[in-house]
């Protein structure tokens, strides 16, 4: 696991930008994403890629240490023919992080921190400083791996994908008659964020690609929230202020969390406490707990 603290910098809202529009990605830089992503792969056509490199390079070196942080960008797979060339154009100018498309397993995260060491190395960057998060459903191969990744080099964040797996399975749809992601789509949910606990990092929710239903975006991050997701991918600037809201814990969510601990930290002996005419036991501490630790520091 990489020695990054995902607490650092939240992880609520990440925003994709297209790596080949300078206008696209300062505004998504100067908007309230927790972090944004500058696109190399799926946004770019193959005669643009270089081009789009370049843009993003000098964007980055016009940036803080602190303004990086936030702007990570996504190279291309790790089994085509442009990720190290995506490396060797954006590491020198030190982003937030990297995110890795269509990964195969661990083994993948292992090859992409053996390509951007002596990148750091060589530019002067600490060691393991660039973080990543691994796209982990993409191809049906991908699908049984997800549960490998713990102990990954930099690793601090998992989120899935929908779009590609559909493709890789020669699927018409990833949805269902009621509009819903259909089983299988559920299921690389479900391993993504049974992947992303046992890895101990960040699980993060795939786009919504209707980014102007803003209701039904709500009602999926609370949902996928309440199941333990701590954030989620957007397309569009418009589904930021949304997603930031539904993965902040409210100030009611907050008070009760502290009441919990303060009970158990009250009663350091007792394995379960009654509670508002019910019972708590020790799972109730610890989720107060993970709850409590997304907002304070």
């Amino acid at each position: 696991m990489t020695d990054i603290q995902p607490t650092r910098i939240r992880m609520r809202s990440w925003l994709f930008a297209p790596g080949d529009s300078v206008k696209k990605m300062a505004k998504a830089a100067e908007g309230d994403a927790d972090i944004v992503i500058f696109d190399l792969e799926d946004a770019v056509v193959e005669s643009g890629k270089e081009g789009a490199r370049a843009s993003i390079a000098e964007f980055l070196s016009g940036k803080s240490e602190d303004e990086r942080a936030r702007l990570w960008v996504r190279i291309n797979p790790l089994d085509g023919p442009w990720a190290a060339d995506d490396l060797a154009a954006v590491i020198p100018t030190r982003p937030g992080g990297i995110m890795l498309p269509k990964s195969r397993g661990r083994h993948d995260v292992e090859e992409l921190d053996r390509l951007i060491t002596p990148l750091e190395d060589e530019n002067g960057i600490a060691t393991g400083s660039t973080p990543v998060i691994a796209l982990v459903t993409e191809t049906a191969a991908a699908m049984f791996t997800t549960g490998d990744y713990g102990g990954a080099p930099r690793l601090a964040a998992m989120t899935w994908g929908a779009e590609d797996l559909a493709d890789s399975l020669g699927a018409q749809s990833n949805k269902d008659f009621e509009g819903d992601f259909a089983f299988t789509y559920k299921l690389a949910r479900s391993l993504c964020l049974l992947g992303a606990a046992a890895a101990e990092v960040v699980p993060v929710e795939t786009i919504d690609t209707n980014f102007r239903d803003l209701q039904a975006l709500r009602k999926r991050a609370i949902e996928v929230r309440r199941q333990g997701y701590r954030g989620m991918l957007a397309i569009h600037p418009a589904q930021v202020p949304v997603i930031n809201e539904a993965f902040t814990p409210s100030d009611e969510e907050v008070a009760e969390a502290r009441e919990i601990v303060d009970l158990f930290e009250a009663n350091p002996g007792a394995g379960t406490i009654g509670w508002k005419g019910g019972m708590l036991d020790r799972p109730h501490l610890s989720r107060a707990r993970q709850l409590l630790a997304q907002v304070e520091d």
